[in-house]
């Protein structure tokens, strides 16, 4: 696997620029070794040609593990973007795995995170109740604008949460299906207005329950296949004692498993995402605060991800 270096900033890339000769051991390279296998004993310019002309060696367990943080990713990603529809809540993360592998979804490595989970969401859709969380907006505009506005929000379904008014300006505070906004955002601005997002996902208050299955009527088979899902998972497990080996990051300051788990977690976007903010002095977050986090950032970044 050769790799295509976009990123100029190499910390956002590795998270060390120290060249080992055993790196599991912990050996540094010696500076002849260098200069013999390099030409230069340079060690961020080493950094780089390797990143450049260097081929990433996966064993099968690593690669497994991988795969299983990416799938872990992408569940969390399509969580957070998506409601049950008659409960308005969203569904759990151990639910929304089930239901992935119900579509055979698999992983693929070189594909975006995000782009597979849009993907995920447009298949789940086919089979259960599941739809997209809407996006909470103020939309502020000139008030002989907002008739025109308030013909398409109604065409569009979307649900006003409050109104008002400030001199010759109107603001309305509502709630849309994620796939319209770049066309709301468009009308708008055309509008001679402006348009706030307050919230990406707005969920529910609490976590999808089996009441909220088993409640609905069972008219469909999408529904009982999530019912069936729901039983499995209301089935006693076993779970081992927790013992002193439990590794804890303090960079995350949470307790993260075994000694395994504690060397997989440093390569998780969560603990990537707690080094930035350390550096820059902030506390940590959660696991679901940093996702959060980053759809935030990336939303305000690229918003072509919402019209589909």
């Amino acid at each position: 696997m050769r790799f295509c270096i976009s990123e100029k900033d190499l910390d956002e890339v590795l998270q060390s620029q120290i060249v080992y000769s055993n790196v599991a051991k912990g050996v540094l390279a010696k500076s002849k070794d260098l200069k013999a296998a390099f030409g230069m004993d340079d060690q961020t310019k080493i950094c780089l040609e390797i990143l450049e002309k260097g081929e990433l060696q996966v064993a099968g367990k690593e690669r497994e593990s991988q795969l299983s943080n990416q799938f872990r990713d992408i569940a969390t990603i399509v969580m957070q973007k998506t409601i049950n529809p008659e409960t308005q809540r969203p569904y759990t993360i151990s639910m929304i795995e089930r239901l992935m592998h119900e579509i055979h979804f698999a992983v693929d490595p070189h594909s975006n995170s995000k782009k597979q989970a849009l993907d995920v969401i447009r298949e789940l859709q086919k089979h259960f109740p599941i739809k997209r969380s809407p996006m909470r907006l103020r939309l502020t505009l000139p008030q002989d604008k907002f008739d025109s506005l308030a013909e398409k929000l109604s065409e569009w379904k979307a649900v006003i949460l409050s109104k008002d008014e400030s001199g010759s300006q109107f603001s309305v505070v509502c709630e849309i299906d994620p796939g319209i906004f770049r066309d709301c955002d468009a009308l708008v601005r055309n509008l001679q207005g402006r348009s706030e997002i307050l919230a990406i996902s707005v969920h529910g208050e609490g976590d999808f329950h089996a009441d909220d299955v088993s409640s609905s009527q069972e008219t469909s088979t999408s529904t009982e296949v999530v019912q069936q899902l729901t039983e499995k998972m209301q089935k006693p497990t076993f779970v081992s004692e927790p013992t002193s080996d439990l590794k804890h990051c303090t960079t995350c300051d949470a307790v993260v498993g075994d000694a395994k788990q504690y060397r997989e977690h440093f390569k998780s976007d969560w603990h990537k995402h707690n080094l930035k903010r350390k550096t820059r002095q902030l506390p940590p977050l959660s696991a679901e605060e940093c996702a959060a986090d980053e759809e935030l950032t990336d939303s305000k970044k690229d918003l072509s991800e919402y019209s589909f």
